[in-house]
C-alpha cells in the first residue's frame, strides 16, 4: 500500500498562560537572545535587517527528527500592539544575500501568526496559526506527529519560558526591547526592492515520502 504523502502543513492551536501577562508573551516571542535559551529545536536564528519600525527580516533554522533533513526559513515579520493584545505575523521572502544553504531544505512560511490576548492582570491566551510548505513530499505520519505532538509541546515550552522570562530579563539588558522601543533598533535598513515573496515552486523539492516512522529518532528534548 502506498504511503500517503503531504506537501503542505496547516494547523492552529491555542494555550492559556496563567501567571503570564500578554506583554511578557510578546517579549518572549521577540527576544532572540532569550530564544536561544529555551528553543532547543532551533539550530540558529538571527536578524537580517529592518524594513520599518514594526517589520524586519530574519533567519531561522530548525532541527528535524532524523532522518528528515533540517529546514530553514528567511521570513519577513511584522508586529502590532492592539491595546492590551498583540499580533505577530510572518511569511517567507527571498533575500539576495541569504540564499538556500547546502545542508538545509529551504522551507516556506506561506503565513504564520501569533495572536496574544490579555485575560486580565496576570493571564493571557496565545493563539498560533501556520501554513507551511516544507518543500518536500512528507509521509502523513510526519504531519500527524508535528500537529499532535511537536507543535503542542512547542506551545508548552513558550509558556514555561514565559514564566521564567521576567527574572531572566532583569539580569540581561532589562531595558533593551527594540520591538517595543524602535529607537533602540540598530539593525541595518533593508530596501524593500531587494526582497521578493519566496515562491515555493522556485525551491528544490525533497522527496522524503518513503521514510519509515520506525527509523526516526526523537529530538533531544522530546518529552516522555
Amino acid at each position: 500500500m502506498d504511503t500517503p504523502t503531504i506537501f503542505e502543513i496547516s494547523f492552529g492551536m491555542r494555550i492559556v498562560c496563567k501567571d503570564v501577562t500578554a506583554e511578557t508573551l510578546y517579549d518572549v516571542l521577540h527576544d532572540t537572545s532569550y530564544r536561544k535559551k529555551w528553543d532547543t529545536n532551533m539550530i540558529d536564528t538571527y536578524d537580517i535587517g529592518r524594513l520599518t519600525v514594526n517589520a524586519d527580516v530574519g533567519y531561522y533554522s530548525w532541527k528535524c527528527p532524523s532522518p528528515l533533513k533540517n529546514r530553514d526559513f528567511v521570513t519577513m515579520r511584522s508586529w502590532l500592539p492592539l491595546g492590551n493584545d498583540y499580533l505577530i505575523i510572518n511569511y517567507s521572502v527571498k533575500h539576495p544575500q541569504h540564499p538556500p544553504k547546502k545542508d538545509y531544505v529551504r522551507a516556506v512560511s506561506l503565513l504564520t501568526g501569533y495572536l496574544i490576548q490579555s485575560n486580565g492582570a496576570n493571564c493571557s491566551t496565545l493563539y498560533y496559526l501556520t501554513q507551511v510548505d516544507p518543500r518536500g513530499s512528507l509521509p502523513k505520519w510526519v504531519v500527524n506527529r508535528v500537529s499532535q505532538f511537536v507543535a503542542p509541546k512547542a506551545m508548552r515550552k513558550i509558556y514555561k519560558a514565559s514564566l521564567k522570562y521576567p527574572e531572566w530579563k532583569r539580569k540581561h539588558n532589562p531595558t533593551l526591547k527594540p520591538w517595543m522601543f524602535p529607537e533602540q533598533n540598530t539593525l541595518p535598513c533593508i530596501n524593500v526592492a531587494d526582497l521578493t515573496v519566496q515562491r515555493a515552486d522556485s525551491l528544490e523539492n525533497i522527496d522524503e515520502s518513503g521514510l519509515s516512522e520506525e527509523k526516526t529518532t526523537q529530538s533531544d528534548d522530546e518529552e516522555t
